[in-house]
């Protein structure tokens, strides 16, 4: 019998992180989805976990059995509700557009992973996972984290962005009057939220945030 019961959760939610920096997005947009009662379906890439090991002080193992042990722990995900794929699991649900969930984010998306999915590379899971969320005009969020952007980053977001994908950069506001580094990642996962449809209250919507954010006239 298996621990893993697909009707105690909400719709599945692709997350994938990549190499480029700002795995903290990635890992509490997990936290935030596994707390919101969604099933969470994960892909690290390599270069993802020498970030992860580089930005953060935790630990993740790469196989994923254990990685799924870690993040449920982490995260306080129930049995079941974390699924983990490795990145050449062609069996994967998340590799055919009969199986894969509604919803992908890739958050941090290296730009390599952004130039992969605009030219349909597929030439690992993450990438073939954003290739049939394309296909099936599913929603396929992107979190690029690069700067300066050069004119082959601005031209594979073009393309991508006219394909229906949402390009939404890791670059924080501060209108909400962030106190922490944590309320700066919140920002943006708040965004990410929005554009899955998912009501949040990390970070409150224009006009109704409090009075030290407001504009004032002098």
């Amino acid at each position: 019998m298996t621990d893993r019961v697909e009707a105690a959760f909400k719709k599945p939610i692709t997350v994938a992180l990549t190499g480029a920096s700002g795995a903290q997005y990635g890992l509490r947009l997990i936290d935030v989805l596994v707390a919101a009662g969604h099933e969470v379906w994960v892909m690290i890439s390599k270069a993802a976990h020498m970030v992860i090991a580089t930005e953060t002080d935790i630990e993740l193992p790469a196989q994923p059995q254990r990685l799924v042990e870690a993040l449920s722990e982490r995260s306080g995900a129930k049995p079941g509700q974390i699924r983990c794929f490795g990145r050449e699991d062609w069996m994967a649900p998340v590799a055919s557009g009969s199986g894969a969930p509604s919803a992908m984010v890739v958050c941090p998306c290296s730009t390599g992973t952004l130039s992969a999915v605009a030219t349909g590379a597929s030439n690992n899971l993450i990438e073939r996972a954003a290739d049939v969320a394309i296909k099936e005009r599913r929603t396929l969020v992107l979190v690029p984290r690069e700067s300066p952007f050069s004119p082959i980053h601005l031209e594979h977001m073009l393309a991508l962005s006219r394909l229906g994908v949402v390009i939404l950069p890791a670059a924080p506001g501060f209108y909400h009057c962030p106190q922490s580094i944590d309320d700066l990642i919140d920002f943006i996962v708040a965004r990410i939220l929005n554009q899955l449809g998912i009501e949040h209250t990390l970070v409150p919507r224009w006009g109704e945030v409090g009075d030290a954010a407001a504009v004032k006239d002098d």
